[in-house]
Parts: C-alpha cells; sequence; structure tokens
C-alpha cells in the first residue's frame, strides 16, 4: 500500500488539491438551459442528490466558465447523467456550449432543451443559488425525471474510467 501525502492546500500546491480531488470517482452530467439563441449546454461532474422531500438535486458550475450566466440566471435547466456511450458528447460540450443539435434533442414544458438516450434526466426549476468561492452552488428541485438501464460515464484521477455495472 502506497503511503499517504499529506498537505495543507495553497495556491502553490492547486496540482495536489485537484489531484486529491479526483480520488473520489464521479459521474458526468451535462446540464443545459434555454439560451438567447438556442441551447446552451456545458458539462459537468460536480452534481449530487441533496433531499428527497421536497426533491433537491445541487451542482456547481465553475465562475470563469463563459456559460456561468446562462445557467446562474436560468430558472429552469435540466441536468443529464450521462452513459457510457456518450463519451464523444460529454467532450463535445465540453468544447463548445453548443455542442448539441437538434437531432439530439427534445424541448420540455418550460422550453428547456433536453437530451435523449441519457441514464437519467432531472427537468429542474432552480430553488436556490449560493455562492462558494470560484464556483457557484445551483440547487434545483427536480420537476420531473427519467431514467433508464445502461453502464455509466465516470471520471476518476483526471481521465474517464469505464465502469461496467449491467
Amino acid at each position: 500500500m502506497a503511503k499517504p501525502t499529506s498537505f495543507v492546500p495553497d495556491p502553490a500546491n492547486g496540482r495536489m488539491l485537484r489531484d486529491a480531488f479526483g480520488r473520489f470517482a464521479t459521474g458526468v452530467t451535462i446540464v443545459t438551459a434555454k439560451g438567447p439563441e438556442g441551447c446552451v449546454a456545458i458539462t459537468a461532474n460536480s452534481f449530487s442528490s441533496v433531499s428527497m422531500e421536497p426533491p433537491l438535486v445541487l451542482w456547481s458550475p465553475a465562475r470563469s466558465s463563459s456559460r456561468f450566466q446562462h445557467f446562474a440566471g436560468a430558472t429552469h435547466y435540466a441536468i443529464h447523467v450521462l452513459s457510457a456511450e456518450q463519451e464523444a458528447l460529454a467532450f463535445a460540450v465540453a468544447r463548445s456550449a453548443t455542442a448539441l443539435t437538434e437531432g439530439d434533442l427534445d424541448v420540455n414544458a418550460e422550453g428547456v432543451p433536453v437530451l435523449k438516450h441519457c441514464l437519467a434526466r432531472f427537468e429542474c426549476s432552480r430553488h436556490a443559488l449560493h455562492d462558494a468561492g470560484d464556483h457557484a452552488i445551483v440547487v434545483g428541485e427536480v420537476l420531473r425525471a427519467e431514467m433508464r438501464e445502461g453502464d455509466p460515464l465516470a471520471f476518476f484521477g483526471g481521465k474517464i474510467a469505464r465502469l461496467n455495472i449491467n
């Protein structure tokens, strides 16, 4: 067993903190909202369930993202948990806010573009927005949810991790 490395986080060792955060495996999501010119999307792994009653979820966009204002200001949005087959889509959205095409999307009752074929989808209304350093915490109330069977797309140690669950 490897010896642990201990450190006090500071700007000089930011890479070590990022690597430590990366020891926690996370699912990969795409969050969508209606922008002024159509669908705005962002890839995020900062998703978590919060509450069953009321049904709440959260995610945390970076303030430095050019897409931040679209999501901080959105009253409705959708969080899509990606399947292993959607790896290319995750990277396409990471590179471009407008990577999703009409063929990838439907539109929900609130006008939010929603992805087809993801493992789970949570259609949300904004419940709260909290300051969180260089990110914000966006808490949403789940209005509708959808799910299917499949293997998840996961991120671990700065890389895509293939998990064969099913």
